[in-house]
C-alpha cells in the first residue's frame, strides 16, 4: 500500500510540473519572453525527475499508461480553462477512452 501511494505522489507530481511547463511554453509562445522558454524547460526537468523516481515504484507499461493520460487529461482542461480551447466531443470521447484504457491496466 506505501509502494502505491508513493507511485500515486510520485506520478502527480510529475504531471502538475509537466502542465505546468506546458503553460509556459505556452505563454512563451505567445510572447517570445525567453525567461519562460528556460523556466518552462526547468520545470519540464523537475517533472521528469519525479517520473523517474515513480518508475521505481511501477512496472513501466502501467506507469506510462498512468502518466500519460493524467497529463493528457491535466493539458486538456488547463488549454480549456485557461487559453480559451475547444473541447470537442472527440476530445471529451478520447478522454474517456483514455481512463478507461488505466481501468483496464489496473484490472
Amino acid at each position: 500500500m506505501q509502494t502505491r501511494l508513493m507511485f500515486i505522489a510520485l506520478i502527480a507530481a510529475a504531471v502538475i510540473l509537466e502542465v505546468a511547463g506546458d503553460v509556459l511554453f505556452k505563454q512563451w509562445s505567445r510572447t517570445e519572453r525567453t525567461t519562460l522558454l528556460v523556466l518552462g524547460l526547468g520545470v519540464y526537468f523537475a517533472g521528469s525527475v519525479f517520473w523517474a523516481f515513480s518508475l521505481r515504484q511501477e512496472g513501466l507499461a502501467r506507469a506510462i499508461t498512468v502518466f500519460t493520460v493524467a497529463n493528457l487529461a491535466a493539458a486538456v482542461l488547463v488549454g480549456a480553462y485557461l487559453f480559451r480551447e475547444e473541447l470537442t466531443l472527440a476530445n471529451r470521447i478520447g478522454l474517456a477512452l483514455a481512463f478507461l484504457s488505466v481501468l483496464l491496466m489496473e484490472w
